[in-house]
């Protein structure tokens, strides 16, 4: 039912704005303290794959919902893909190219998080990813929205 996925839609978008908060925060605050310290990179690092997370979790409910046809191999990546696709007479693209392609880069750094263990980030990449976050943010926002309205024609028909 077209409803309950724009329920989890509403419920993701939530989650992400909570994510922000607590991000916006530890910038203003705990950052501005500890500066470019491990525990500040560890931080930043969580709130980053956090986003991910929270994402693609949306991402899945919605390839669920439509398709369900993920391979066990590389399915993460597969997902993200499927996301920027419009298949006629189901569904129109959940996010745009732009949206992708920061995302992509969110979802290497998770992998390497969480497969690597390394706790040293290099502030570098962290900045990087730190202003691709504050990119996507509206980006994703938008492409949510727009979803959700696909959704709501969806279940007017």
């Amino acid at each position: 039912m077209a409803a309950e996925l724009i329920g989890e839609i509403k419920k993701a978008l939530i989650i992400l704005e909570k994510i922000d908060a607590f991000y916006q925060e530890f910038k203003t605050t705990d950052f501005r303290v500890l500066g470019k310290k491990k525990t500040s990179a560890i931080v930043t690092a969580e709130i980053i794959a956090d986003f991910y997370t929270c994402t693609e979790t949306l991402f899945l409910r919605i390839s669920r919902f439509f398709e369900n046809s993920l391979g066990r191999e590389r399915w993460h990546s597969d997902l993200l893909h499927k996301m920027t696709l419009e298949i006629a007479g189901v569904r129109k693209a959940v996010i745009s190219d732009r949206t992708y392609m920061i995302l992509l880069e969110f979802m290497k750094f998770r992998h390497f998080k969480r497969y690597y263990f390394e706790s040293d980030y290099d502030w570098d990449k962290l900045e990087f990813l730190e202003k691709k976050y504050n990119e996507v943010k509206p980006l994703l926002k938008k492409d949510f929205r727009d979803f959700e309205a696909f959704l709501n024609e969806l279940s007017r028909d």
